[in-house]
């Protein structure tokens, strides 16, 4: 809600400046959002003095200027304004300025052969009139070189409040007035709307055509025919208003509605009554029915929506926005006036079904004043007779003022135990009254909100009517009383499992994805979903129509796309939900990554194809992170049918499968476009056994010397590395403290059937350097336990 300082002024008799005004209206609830010149947008302009006017060497309609702009060296510039001449002062600016018309940024330029390095500007080229004929000619006492805002005039503050949807009242200039008096700030001076005579009964009935049902759309219509008005440009001081909140005025009978909305908060349209066939009637739209908007749009309509239409079609999509085909234009010379009040729930709607906003959808959907709705017809009627002339027919009238009057019992106590504040019981009743309720009776008192205040329900909101006015800075601080001084903690478990599980992935180099749980079903059917049970009966969309198997199918679709915009490498991975089926609990919490192209390039690290080695060592620290140790459920080889089956695994406890992993499937990368190496990994949360060990954990390191020894093994060509780690980890639990797989061979010296692998064997003690003799001890353990578990051999 944008309005200027001496527009406010104009209802509020105060001294007070811009920036006490902004401070007032935020400390009683109504938060400022900017205070700034009404020439702001002006604000790299100057005053130009044009030294000399001649004739372009090559142009005849063009003149050679040379422009004084108060830096000391006068510039050339290139115009061709008809009543641009020597001695006159204009609007200058300079190159790299930004044109408020047109957008774009003036360069330096040659023209005719000439170059020009600079601009004398028109008021259309500015957006502070029409007037493109010439340039704009300022006054000779304007100083060369000022700020062209302030030769201009524009230097009216400009203060934009930021309204809450509950506060409809102070979508006017006149409401934004009426809280500043009653907070103190001044003293309402605006008088009220005296009634303009009718001249002749009105040749336009008015009728509301609703189902009893349906009545609340429009409870009251009420309008008149001015006839014999002379449209034209609407006077200097509405053309000044409109455009410092950023409006454009168009013409004397299209502002009056622009200007009354913004000031008095009551949105009203006026329509050529020459154009309107027969009477005019508010009623819902039928189905299918279309408007062209003076937005230049055309709607489709439906049967819920409330429209102004005459006999034949719709004129106006009730309280959002007028029709083009009744618009007014210069040759207007009869006008109807119309205004009415319409459901706030209807209108936003509306608004939401259409997509469109406007002035009057802003005000009507916060909730105008019902009890101003012949007010500001009696308005509108006075400015049009004031600027365009005419003579008005008497006020018809359709309906009847929606009740609004209702009691609320409140005692002054309530503001001390609602809102912390000691305020006296005559201080209740002066602010309570300052804002325009009714206050009767003693303890308890009986409170009448005004019929501006549809917000106000009950004792709460009177608390806060009288503690923002009585000033929110006297609201004492209270600590929270809390028995523990540390905040028990409310995550569940699950919770906590999912934020170790993201951190994990994110120290890893993966970003995080945010997706539908919904997929086409043809991606559903490859990761073993896509039946009727996981199909949707009303998608939000075509393709996404059956909920997901997996999330695999929506990393994919991310990666594709982000491959489609040149982005070749990627690390992704989501937590979310995948479903078994279409019942309740049917679903599962999953988390997914996924790795395409060369994956995370390092400098430390060479880069290579994301393999199932890479997929394998993702999963494993997710799990340990998850779990607080390594994980050692064994892993077996192949997984699901979505990955490549010699290059792929699954960790399992016994039928319950934690974990997949390994590279996808040629047909699943052909599907999504993937034309780079992809591995993936998925996890099953909620499938994860709890930690065994409810105490502290304790992540020091120990002060003891770390050994390594190496092993190598000869075993059956069957047996896998899997198979000889767990055997030698089995050895000695509390002193081994990781075993690596770094060879695999099979060839020259090994015998026929057989292979070398050889692992790296890390020893941590805890409790004292170990010596040779019992380092000695546990690899001749190891190598026993491997030889009993596999039937290897040490190799020699």
């Amino acid at each position: 809600m944008k309005f200027s300082l001496s527009w406010l002024k104009d209802h509020l008799d105060t001294d007070a400046g811009a920036a006490a005004i902004a401070d007032k209206l935020t400390g009683i609830g109504l938060e400022v959002e900017s205070v700034e010149d009404a020439g702001a947008q002006l604000k790299d302009f100057v005053v130009g003095y044009v030294v000399s006017a001649e004739k372009h060497p090559n142009a005849d309609k063009l003149k050679l200027c040379v422009v004084d702009t108060g830096t000391g060296s006068p510039v050339q510039v290139v115009c061709g304004a008809p009543n641009a001449h020597t001695g006159m002062k204009g609007v200058f600016a300079r190159p790299g300025t930004v044109i408020p018309a047109s957008g774009e940024v003036l360069k330096i330029g040659t023209i005719r052969g000439v170059e020009s390095r600079g601009m004398l500007c028109s008021g259309r080229e500015l957006l502070i009139s029409d007037d493109h004929d010439g340039i704009i000619e300022l006054a000779d006492d304007a100083k060369v070189g000022e700020p062209a805002s302030k030769a201009l005039g524009l230097t009216d503050a400009v203060i934009d409040v930021a309204i809450t949807p509950n506060r409809g009242d102070c979508t006017s200039v006149y409401g934004i007035a009426r809280d500043l008096a009653a907070a103190g700030l001044g003293k309402l001076k605006t008088p009220p709307v005296k009634p303009v005579a009718g001249k002749f009964p009105c040749p336009k009935k008015i009728a509301l055509n609703f189902t009893p049902e349906s009545k609340s759309a429009c409870p009251l219509f009420a309008g008149r025919v001015v006839r014999g008005v002379k449209n034209g440009p609407s006077p200097k001081w509405v053309r000044d208003r409109l455009k410092a909140i950023g409006l454009r005025p168009i013409s004397a009978l299209v502002d009056v509605s622009n200007l009354i909305a913004h000031d008095r908060g009551r949105p009203l349209h006026v329509y050529d009554a020459d154009k309107l066939r027969g009477n005019v009637q508010a009623r819902l739209a039928k189905d299918g029915e279309r408007i062209l908007a003076l937005d230049g749009k055309t709607y489709i309509l439906d049967s819920e929506m409330c429209v102004i239409a005459d006999d034949v079609s719709v004129h106006d999509i009730g309280g959002i926005m007028g029709g083009e085909e009744s618009g007014c234009c210069e040759t207007t010379a009869n006008v109807f006036i119309e205004a009415a009040y319409f459901d706030p729930v209807r209108i936003a709607a509306t608004g939401r079904k259409l997509q469109l906003q406007s002035d009057a959808r802003y005000r009507f959907e916060r909730g105008v004043d019902p009890e101003f709705v012949v007010g500001g017809l009696e308005l509108a009627t006075r400015f049009i007779l004031d600027w365009c002339g005419g003579e008005p027919s008497e006020i018809v009238v359709a309906g009847a003022i929606p009740p609004w009057r209702r009691a609320i019992r409140f005692s002054p106590a309530t503001v001390k135990r609602l809102g912390g504040l000691d305020v006296p019981r005559d201080k209740i009743v002066r602010i309570l009254t300052n804002l325009g309720f009714t206050v009767e009776g003693a303890n308890p008192l009986q409170v009448i909100p005004p019929s501006w205040r549809g917000d106000i329900d009950g004792p709460a909101d009177l608390v806060e009517e009288v503690v923002r006015i009585f000033g929110l800075e006297h609201v004492p601080s209270v600590p929270m009383s809390r028995p523990h001084a540390i905040a028990r903690p409310v995550l569940t478990p699950a919770q906590k499992r999912a934020r170790l599980v993201r951190r994990a992935l994110a120290a890893r180099g993966f970003n995080e994805t945010i997706s539908f749980t919904f997929i086409p079903r043809a991606d559903a059917q490859l990761f073993g979903g896509g039946d009727d049970a996981r199909q949707l009966e009303n998608p939000i969309a075509a393709d996404l129509d059956a909920l997901r198997p997996s999330l695999l199918p929506s990393l994919l679709a991310a990666a594709e796309c982000n491959i489609a915009r040149g982005t070749s490498d990627l690390m992704l991975f989501e937590i979310g939900a995948a479903f078994d089926n279409g019942m309740p609990g049917g679903q599962q919490t999953v988390a997914a990554g996924l790795r395409v192209g060369q994956g995370l390039r390092s400098w430390t690290k060479s880069s290579h194809p994301a393999d199932t080695f890479d997929a394998k060592a993702d999963m494993l620290a997710v799990l340990e992170a998850a779990a607080g140790s390594p994980m050692t459920a064994p892993v077996k080889a192949g997984a699901a049918p979505w990955y490549h089956p010699g290059r792929s695994g699954t960790l399992a406890l016994g039928p319950k499968v934690l974990a997949r992993f390994g590279e996808l499937h040629p047909k699943v990368l052909a599907r999504f476009a993937l034309k780079v190496p992809a591995s993936a990994f998925e996890i099953f949360l909620e499938a994860l056994p709890e930690p065994k060990s409810k105490g502290k954990t304790s992540f020091a390191p120990s002060p003891y010397q770390a050994v390594e020894r190496d092993f190598a093994f000869v075993v059956e060509a069957k047996v896998t590395a899997e198979e000889i780690v767990r055997a030698v980890k089995s050895a000695e639990r509390a002193l081994i403290e990781s075993v690596t797989v770094f060879d695999v061979y099979e060839g020259k010296g090994i015998p026929e059937g057989k292979k070398s692998l050889a692992v790296a064997v890390r020893l941590q003690p805890r409790e004292k350097t170990l010596t040779d003799a019992e380092i000695d001890v546990v690899a001749q353990k190891i190598v026993a336990v491997v030889a009993k578990a596999t039937g290897a051999t040490l190799r020699s």
